[in-house]
C-alpha cells in the first residue's frame, strides 16, 4: 500500500494492485479496479514513484524484470 493525500488533505492508502489509471484533470485522479476514483493532492509522478519504490520495497520490480528476461 501506498500513502497518498486526498484533496482535503485527510491521508489515504491505496492498495498499488488495485489502482487502473492515474491522471491529471487537472487534480490527479487516481481510478480503482471497482469503479472508486480519489482526488489527490499528489501529481501523477508523484503516484508512479510511490508505487515504483513499494514494488522495489517487496521485491515485484526484480520479480517482473527477471519474467520480462524468461528466466
Amino acid at each position: 500500500m501506498i500513502a497518498l493525500t486526498r484533496l482535503n488533505h485527510q491521508d489515504v492508502l491505496v492498495n498499488v494492485a488495485h489502482i487502473v489509471t492515474v491522471e491529471a484533470t487537472p487534480d490527479t485522479l487516481v481510478t480503482l479496479q471497482n469503479g472508486e476514483k480519489i482526488m489527490v493532492r499528489e501529481t501523477p509522478a508523484e503516484v508512479v514513484e510511490r508505487v515504483m519504490a513499494f514494488l522495489r520495497r517487496v521485491g515485484w520490480i526484480a520479480m517482473l524484470m527477471r519474467n520480462e528476461k524468461g528466466g
